[in-house]
C-alpha cells in the first residue's frame, strides 16, 4: 500500500461522513471579522468546507500527516488554507483569531479538567478582542446503547483496492467518562484480512461546566446550539464564549 496511510484513511471512515454540524460553522463564520482557526482539523471536514465557503482557515492538529493530506486536498481544488501542526492544549502564540472553533468532541479528549485548563488559556491567548470560541460536546449518555439496540452498521471506506471497515463494539462507563472500543478492518484487493482493535476516552463533560472552566480563563458564556443525532453520531451541544 504505497503512499496509503492509514492514519488518514481511518480518520476518513470514522469522522469524514460527518456533517450535521457545518451549517452552524459556516453560519459563525460569516458573522466572524477576522480569520477562523480549526482545532483537531483532522484532513479537512471542517477547515475545508469553510474554505470552500471563502473564509480565511486555519487548520491546527497534532499528526502532520493528516494536515498533510489537508494541505493535499485544499490544492486539488485550489483552496488555499493554512496549516498549523501542534497541539491543542499549546496555542497561545501567533496572530489572533476571530473564531476558534473545536468540533466533534475534541474538549472531551484533551485530558480531563487540566487538559481543557491549557486549551481554554490558549484559546483565551489567541481570540481577538469580541472573538468567538465555539465546542461541540456531547452527552455521553446517549453514547451508551440500550440493551435491546440494534449493532451500528460499520463505517466503510475504500482507497486503492483497499476496504476500510470500522465498526464499534462496545461502549462501556468508566470513572469520569465512557471508553469506545472499535473493531477496525482492512482487507486487501487479493482479499486478505487483517484486523485490530481501537480505543478512545472520552471525559463526560456538561455545557454548564464548560461555561464554568471558560470563564475562568476570561471567556464569557453567549449561547449554545442543539446539533442533532444521526444513525450514525451522537448529538452534541456547541458551546459558545467570547473573550
Amino acid at each position: 500500500m504505497v503512499g496509503v496511510n492509514d492514519a488518514v484513511i481511518w480518520h476518513d471512515v470514522e469522522c469524514g461522513g460527518y456533517g450535521s454540524d457545518l451549517p452552524l460553522w459556516r453560519r459563525m463564520a460569516r458573522k466572524t471579522e477576522g480569520a477562523v482557526l480549526d482545532l483537531g482539523a483532522g484532513t479537512g471536514r471542517v477547515t475545508l468546507d469553510l474554505a470552500r465557503h471563502g473564509h480565511d482557515v486555519t487548520a491546527l492538529d497534532a499528526d502532520k500527516d493528516l494536515l498533510d493530506e489537508l494541505e493535499r486536498r485544499a490544492g486539488e481544488e485550489g483552496l488555499t488554507v493554512s496549516c498549523l501542526p501542534g497541539d491543542a492544549r499549546a496555542v497561545t502564540a501567533g496572530d489572533p483569531f476571530g473564531l476558534i472553533i473545536a468540533p466533534m468532541q475534541l474538549l472531551q479528549i484533551v485530558g480531563g479538567p487540566s487538559g481543557r485548563a491549557e486549551l481554554l488559556a490558549g484559546v483565551a491567548a489567541r481570540l481577538s478582542p469580541g472573538g468567538s470560541f465555539a465546542a461541540a460536546i456531547s452527552d455521553l449518555d446517549e453514547a451508551v446503547p440500550a440493551e435491546d439496540a440494534e449493532p451500528p452498521l460499520p463505517d466503510v471506506g475504500e482507497r486503492r483496492g483497499w476496504i476500510y471497515s470500522s465498526r464499534a463494539l462496545d461502549v462501556r462507563p468508566e470513572p469520569g467518562g465512557v471508553a469506545v472500543e472499535w473493531l477496525r478492518q482492512k482487507v486487501s484487493p487479493t482479499g486478505q484480512l487483517t484486523e485490530a482493535r481501537h480505543t478512545q476516552r472520552l471525559d463526560s463533560l456538561s455545557a454548564d461546566e464548560l461555561e464554568r472552566e471558560a470563564g475562568e480563563q476570561g471567556l464569557l458564556a453567549a449561547a449554545r446550539h442543539a446539533v442533532g443525532q444521526t444513525t450514525a453520531y451522537i448529538g452534541s451541544t456547541v458551546v459558545v464564549c467570547r473573550r
